[in-house]
């Protein structure tokens, strides 16, 4: 069965890969070419501005991911305490002796080019601010006030993306469902 993957689509995908992994530095566009079997100048077809321009659309490629990973987490479990729980050890089975390499969402391509490329900044932003509304709205659907649960996800989102750093190092989920397993003291009060 052939691929029905654009040729855009599969390079989006293979440096949305590579950004979390190695980060924006790590990866060259020839990366990118020779490990999408695109070529180079279908490349600067869909991307003419380059790097920049494709790693944008790598961020929000990655972001949606994520989107839907949390969101079919929290549409199968009501309480929003079990919800984030869930959502958190499935992220810890990802990690440890198998060498599935995942790297940090977007936590490595923000870190280097939050000074160094405006565009890339607001794209990493977006997808913080995007995850963080999905907690916001579970917690505020449970009756948490808007003011606790806006507190409340930026608190979450830093530990997850702390725990994947963490789990990383570790290669091992261990850090992430020691997360998951403080999660209800966290969220003890409305």
């Amino acid at each position: 069965m052939a691929d029905k993957r654009s040729s855009k689509e599969v390079l989006i995908e293979v440096a949305s890969r590579l950004f979390r992994i190695r980060g924006y530095y790590g990866v060259g566009l020839k990366d990118i070419i020779e490990e999408s079997g695109i070529p180079k100048g279908s490349l600067y077809h869909y991307f003419p501005k380059g790097k920049e321009e494709l790693a944008i659309e790598a961020i929000n490629h990655t972001k949606e991911m994520v989107v839907g990973e949390i969101q079919r987490e929290f549409d199968e479990i009501e309480d929003p305490i079990k919800a984030i729980q869930a959502h958190i050890y499935q992220l810890s089975e990802v990690f440890g002796e198998n060498g599935n390499l995942l790297g940090l969402p977007i936590g490595t391509i923000a870190a280097e080019t939050y000074t160094t490329s405006e565009p890339i900044r607001m794209a990493c932003q977006e997808a913080v601010t995007d995850w963080q509304s999905i907690y916001v709205k579970k917690l505020q659907e449970a009756g948490y006030s808007e003011k606790r649960s806006k507190d409340l996800s930026i608190v979450i989102n830093a530990l997850i993306e702390g725990g994947i750093l963490l789990s990383l190092t570790a290669k091992s989920g261990e850090p992430l469902h020691a997360i998951a397993e403080q999660i209800p003291l966290l969220l003890i009060n409305k």
